[in-house]
């Protein structure tokens, strides 16, 4: 694929469920550049990463409807004329899986059965792509994991997200809803949550960096992990809606190399000028859904749209840093932000 996918959203009319949330903020930016027609859909239910803020600057150039996804007959209606829908409302804490697993199985599993089903009744024509995670392999068998690793989670999260993303599959290969997932690693960037720790650790440890304290590291900071910009992550999803060629089909979007904790707060605790590192031992509830070491093979994505990661993990965390110190206030209220 070359650079026509950019070209192909001129004009398009583009949905996208949690819209206000980190990825889905970042993606409609890019979609507003590129003179899409984009209206986001969230629910802005507390502590889940919804932000107004996440669209100043764009705000007048999107159309916003504050509404839940498991809701049928607002599905029906929003889904018509989309001519791709970027799926990314989702749970995705896994200790809140654990804490809560029927909201978890509620917005995971059932709210995605009513995007596909309002689709396949009122717009079958349509594009979908999934939002999926790197936690329905669970612990890895080999390193690198590539899309033909078992899926095998290790939390009550993981397995409803996968169960989300085969009934995008069903769909596709039954009822010729054109769909794809995208299994995410570990996304950072700007609009990230960071109110609280239990959506990814990147996220907190940028925060804990921000504000001089200790970052604290579980065991000897020895496991590995691969780390997506939000801006490459958002082009994952522009190139995934614009090709047919991923319909049907499941893809890994992994960061270029993969880093170990000590090395990742090492390099954190440089690039901000700011916070210190502790080990401690593993928390029993956190140790018992770990999966160990975790990178992607991302060749398959890459083969498909011509997808590769542009933005180092020091320029992205040098990025990142500089957006909070001068947002923070935003992200950092406990209403989860301001008006836009």
């Amino acid at each position: 694929m070359n650079a026509d996918y950019r070209s192909f959203y001129r004009g398009r009319a583009v949905m996208i469920t949690g819209g206000l949330g980190f990825i889905g903020s970042n993606l409609a930016r890019g979609l507003v550049a590129l003179g899409a027609d984009v209206l986001l859909v969230d629910s802005l239910i507390p502590d889940y990463g919804g932000n107004l803020f996440n669209i100043d600057g764009i705000a007048d150039r999107v159309r916003v409807n504050i509404a839940d996804v498991r809701q049928q007959s607002t599905m029906n209606y929003l889904v018509r004329d989309r001519d791709v829908i970027f799926n990314l409302a989702g749970q995705v804490s896994h200790i809140d899986s654990m804490r809560d697993p029927y909201t978890d199985l509620e917005i995971n599993c059932r709210s995605q059965l009513t995007v596909l089903e309002a689709c396949r009744n009122y717009n079958p024509k349509v594009k979908v792509v999934f939002a999926g995670t790197r936690q329905v392999y669970g612990r890895p068998d080999r390193l690198p994991v590539d899309e033909t690793h078992l899926v095998r989670p290790t939390d009550v999260n993981g397995i409803n997200k996968a169960a989300g993303e085969y009934y995008h599959l069903v769909y596709n290969n039954v009822f010729g809803i054109r769909a794809c997932s995208l299994r995410l690693t570990n996304v950072y960037g700007p609009r990230q949550l960071i109110r609280h720790n239990r959506q990814g650790f990147i996220g907190w440890f940028i925060r804990l960096a921000i504000e001089n304290k200790p970052i604290q590291i579980y065991g000897d900071g020895s496991q590995l992990r691969d780390f997506v910009y939000v801006d490459d992550a958002a082009d994952a999803f522009l190139r995934a809606g614009a090709s047919d060629d991923c319909n049907g089909d499941v893809f890994n979007v992994g960061g270029d190399r993969p880093i170990s904790h000590r090395d990742l707060t090492t390099l954190l605790v440089d690039v901000a000028g700011s916070g210190t590192v502790q080990y401690v031992d593993w928390p029993p509830d956190k140790k018992a859904i770990d999966i160990g070491s975790f990178y992607a093979d991302s060749t398959r994505f890459t083969r498909t749209t011509g997808w590769t990661p542009a933005t180092s993990l020091a320029n992205g965390l040098r990025q990142t840093i500089a957006f909070y110190r001068q947002h923070g206030a935003h992200y950092l209220a406990e209403s989860g932000g301001g008006p836009a």
